[in-house]
């Protein structure tokens, strides 16, 4: 079987965006212009496409990625409806909301680019500089859309200067709008010098006129600097260009193309999406200069077998390789594995490698992706996202591939959950089907763990956040019919030490019969960071938070014995020292000891590891972490003051303001445990007008008085 469409006609990209920037709205309108659907969801309705999940209908929020197939004509296109000149896009929707971060970070592995939708009052807000720099990590190439320029406080210019000082200087102005709030009628397009308006019931017809001479000098002006950025990318053309000869259009659409994809240019449109204005300009922007798979540089990975750096060419021909981005339970065709794939080809019923697990699993059925619906194939070729039904060990993260010519992809990495709580089942029959939901729902989320508290037997459960967790109990009543008491949220917190320290352990043990006897002397100190590129010594285990040096010499301790060392140090620091909290960034250096011919034991050494671990941590100054979250409070003016001192007195760090539309922006550093309820706190101090969002930052050393009450209740 041959694929049914060129390659250098695909394009994945995903829609990213803070909650609110109207993100689905935008993908629900290209799914109506692209003919995939004949009527547009609103969100405001509950009626999306891409909002399939029924929390994401009641919420009005993207929960989880929704990936979508679909067929583009350009607009300046005779005959729209031959297929054979449509682009095909494979579109992922992506959440907003920071608790469904993992979403989006998984989604930039796997795309070639991006549409990033800003909201034309607010301009650029906290998850959109997450956003922005998980593709900035993943180098994957965007298009701006400033949306909601119908809205009142609407603003094309703030807008795209919080573009041009919050996350890239790189990115230009395309378009300028007609019109801003009740009077947006169009946009200008800057490199054809041409109005365009949208008419009919849904703006399905594209109207193309002359620039308004209200906006000509405005129009000319940013144009020369829109010219002049592009010439840069070739000294030729740039020559031609000092002396006084403009390229024609297409040679500047194809410089533009070249600086796109390599990431030194971000083209900035503009429109409202629930007005119906802009959306097909910029499909037209997708094709013209987002990178189709043929435009990316082959992908890397290593040979599981030699170590070796391999390389996987964007083609058919090349030896199957693809990546699984994503797990979902599908409450009609069972478990659903997303991959894409970027070399050779895979059919239905075939059997394929998991290099990650290396071991082979048979692919049932291969569907293609339209949000909750499925459209069942063949065979999915190179460039290609669809979902395997019926693989039982493949993970997030995994590469499967070509047993004959086997290659691990590079993992995607998440980030760590911030709040736990605890969660019981309210009847009997509900235990045993608590199990199962809460291994398929940590199977799907990457940041969604689930561990079991040692003293008391409870199941505890951690995320991204409160309401990543709500969510997750609320899947487990619905799709998997249980039933589950939850306690308070509770904060992770962590435990490291400040200091360095020597220790030394040595267990042993006489009965009737054979003894026990382990002995181990320790050094103890902080890991600081290290360079990842920095090659590794042999007897160093090395991890991002832990490292265990083996400088044993002379055989004092047996080799066989230096994993039971290693396990007993992991053991105790996954038990705590202070308060039961998991131990990081600690290293230690085994370097003395000694053993019993006949009494030693791997059980001995474990112990007497541990014992030093306890030791050596008591006199390097433990200390215990806490999670700082990075706030912004949008408030009126008018509360700003009270807004300011509540967070002080959350022991938070203010760190700016700023203005946003016709509210103030407060931007805050504060501990999580200070910020549980305050979405409450914050409506009733402010009359219901103010609203929050806050992410992870980083770990901080937790006041001593503070510590010592955490210390003192979880005694």
């Amino acid at each position: 079987m041959k694929r049914d469409y060129p390659l250098e006609k695909v394009r994945n990209f995903g829609i990213i965006a803070h909650i609110d920037a109207g993100k689905t709205t935008v993908s629900e309108r290209i799914l109506f212009y692209t003919g995939s659907q004949h009527k547009i969801g609103e969100v405001h309705e509950g009626e999306t496409t891409t909002d399939w999940m029924e929390q994401e209908r009641e919420r009005g929020i993207t929960i989880t990625a929704a990936a979508i197939t679909c067929f583009w004509s350009k607009t300046d296109e005779p005959d729209k409806k031959d297929l054979a000149k449509k682009y095909r896009f494979n579109i992922i929707d992506t959440p907003g909301h920071i608790d469904f971060t993992a979403e989006v970070k998984r989604s930039m592995r796997v795309l070639d680019g991006a549409i990033v939708v800003f909201d034309g009052v607010a301009g650029v807000e906290p998850q959109s500089e997450t956003n922005w720099r998980y593709a900035d990590e993943a180098s994957v190439p965007r298009i701006c859309f400033i949306n909601k320029l119908d809205r009142t406080g609407a603003s094309f210019e703030d807008s795209y200067a919080s573009i041009l000082d919050r996350l890239s200087h790189k990115a230009i102005r395309m378009q300028i709008p007609i019109g801003l709030e009740a009077v947006h009628e169009g946009v200008v397009d800057l490199l054809a010098m041409k109005s365009y308006t949208f008419t009919g019931n849904m703006g399905e017809e594209v109207v193309e006129g002359e620039v308004p001479a209200e906006l000509m000098d405005q129009a000319k002006e940013y144009r020369a600097a829109l010219v002049e950025r592009i010439v840069e990318q070739d000294d030729e053309v740039m020559s031609a260009y000092l002396d006084g000869k403009e390229p024609d259009l297409q040679t500047l659409k194809k410089l533009l193309r070249k600086a796109v994809i390599n990431n030194d240019v971000f083209p900035v449109y503009c429109g409202s999406a629930l007005k119906n204005k802009g959306v097909q300009l910029t499909l037209d922007a997708v094709v013209d200069y987002l990178p189709s798979p043929l435009d990316l540089p082959p992908v890397t990975g290593t040979n599981p077998k030699t170590e070796e750096p391999i390389e996987r060419h964007a083609t058919d021909d090349d030896p199957f390789c693809a990546l699984a981005f994503k797990l979902q339970t599908d409450p009609f065709v069972g478990a659903l594995t997303f991959f894409r794939v970027y070399s050779g080809s895979v059919s239905a019923g075939s059997y394929i490698y998991n290099a990650t697990t290396g071991t082979k699993e048979r692919v049932g059925r291969i569907v293609r992706l339209q949000a909750d619906k499925r459209e069942e194939v063949e065979q999915v070729f190179t460039g290609e996202i669809a979902a395997a039904v019926g693989l039982k060990d493949t993970k997030t993260s995994h590469t499967l591939c070509d047993e004959a010519n086997p290659i691990i992809l590079e993992q995607i990495t998440f980030p760590e959950p911030v709040v736990s709580l605890r969660i019981e089942p309210k009847t009997k029959a509900d235990q045993e089907k608590m199990g199962v939901a809460l291994r398929k729902l940590s199977d799907e989320d990457p940041t969604f763990r689930v561990t079991s508290a040692e003293e008391t037997g409870e199941t505890i459960i951690s995320g991204m956040g409160e309401l990543h967790l709500e969510i997750l109990v609320d899947r487990m009543k619905r799709e998997f019919n249980v039933s589950a008491d939850v306690g308070k949220p509770q904060v992770a917190y962590r435990e490291t030490i400040l200091g360095s320290a020597d220790a030394e352990g040595k267990y042993i043990k006489q009965t009737g019969g054979r003894g026990q006897y382990g002995h181990v002397k320790i050094k103890m100190k902080k890991l600081e960071p290290v360079d990842p590129e920095a090659k590794i010594p042999k007897n160093v285990t090395r991890e991002e938070h832990f490292e265990f040096i083996n400088n044993i010499k002379g055989g004092v301790v047996p080799q066989e014995y230096i994993p039971a060392v290693e396990k007993g140090v992991r053991e105790a620091m996954a038990r705590g020292f202070l308060a039961g909290y998991p131990m990081v960034d600690i290293s230690i250096d085994l370097y003395d000891g000694s053993y019993h011919d006949v009494d030693s034991s791997e059980i001995a050494f474990k112990i007497a590891a541990s014992m030093a671990f306890g030791e050596a941590a008591g006199k390097a100054k433990a200390a215990l972490l806490e999670p700082i979250m990075r706030v912004e409070v949008v408030v009126p003016e008018q509360f700003m003051g009270d807004i300011t001192g509540n967070l002080s007195g959350k022991r938070g760090q203010i760190e700016g303001m700023e203005d946003r539309g016709m509210n103030k922006a407060i931007h805050a550093k504060v501990p999580l445990s200070e910020m549980f309820g305050y979405t409450t706190t914050l409506r009733s101090m402010t009359e219901g007008r103010g609203n929050m969002v806050m992410e992870f930052d980083h770990y901080e050393v937790v006041p001593q008085n503070v510590a010592a009450d955490i210390i003192a209740s979880r005694k």
